[in-house]
């Protein structure tokens, strides 16, 4: 690898995974961080899954420390920093990759108690390591934030509260970006469209109760890129871009990882 992010530190929220035959976004992120020379901070609810995660890194010859920690519980949250802090001195890269979908449904079936689970967790997993984050990167006068949102912020979708959510990342990412420019932190959003990754294949295709292979035919039919959907992969190669000094003047971007899908709006 070429060391892109060399002598980083980068923290990455939700480095656990969805189990699967694939590999998730988060684990991608954290293991691509990890070859381009970044010391990670694996973090996720699932302590063992962080911990796979991380062995996947050493057996590799990376470097990376897992913890514990749930996104959308403040305290949680400025622990997590203040543990990478006091481990390695500093913070490069925060990297946020948290986010659900069950239970949604369009406007007149979206019941009260899944709004407010899914805004909760996409939106909050977000906005409180991005808010406990934000003093140390203001001491160093430098830090890139990545926030991961979706499509679904930008196109018609039947489903209501993750939409929702994820164009309310979109925004919030504006702001962080708008707001911090002046001390030298940048913050940019990746828009995944149809991925093959655990959570989106074994999650729905268990949720629906529909065959794994037919799930994958029909979402690789949407894609105008090749009639393929992406892999975690190419999530975590625009990730390293966004967070590496490659994208130095590149601020409040909402990036679109997706084959074309979202190129099909108006």
């Amino acid at each position: 690898m070429s060391g892109r992010l060399a002598d980083k530190i980068a923290i990455v929220v939700g480095g656990g995974q969805t189990p699967g035959e694939t590999i998730g976004n988060g684990r991608a992120t954290a293991v691509l961080f990890a070859r381009e020379g970044a010391q990670v901070l694996v973090v996720d609810r699932d302590l063992a899954s962080a911990r796979e995660t991380v062995a996947q890194i050493e057996s590799e010859g990376g470097r990376a420390l897992a913890h514990e920690a749930d996104a959308t519980r403040e305290a949680e949250c400025a622990a997590l920093i203040a543990r990478c802090v006091e481990r390695y001195g500093r913070v490069d890269v925060l990297h946020n990759n948290v986010g659900i979908g069950g239970g949604d449904a369009g406007p007149a079936h979206l019941e009260e108690a899944a709004w407010d689970k899914i805004l909760a967790v996409n939106l909050k997993s977000v906005i409180l390591p991005c808010k406990h984050v934000l003093p140390v990167m203001r001491r160093q006068r430098s830090g890139a934030i990545v926030n991961v949102s979706s499509i679904a912020a930008v196109c018609a979708t039947p489903i209501v509260a993750y939409k929702v959510s994820k164009a309310g990342i979109n925004a919030y990412t504006q702001s962080l970006a708008v707001g911090n420019a002046k001390h030298g932190i940048r913050a940019n959003v990746i828009m995944p469209g149809l991925m093959n990754t655990p959570m989106a294949i074994e999650g729905i295709s268990r949720a629906l109760g529909v065959d794994r292979e037919a799930l994958i035919r029909q979402r690789d039919a949407q894609v105008p890129l090749l009639g393929k959907m992406g892999t975690a992969w190419d999530v975590a190669y625009a990730a390293l871009f966004l967070a590496s000094d490659e994208a130095r003047f590149i601020t409040g971007v909402a990036l679109a990882v997706d084959g074309g899908q979202s190129a099909r709006v108006g």
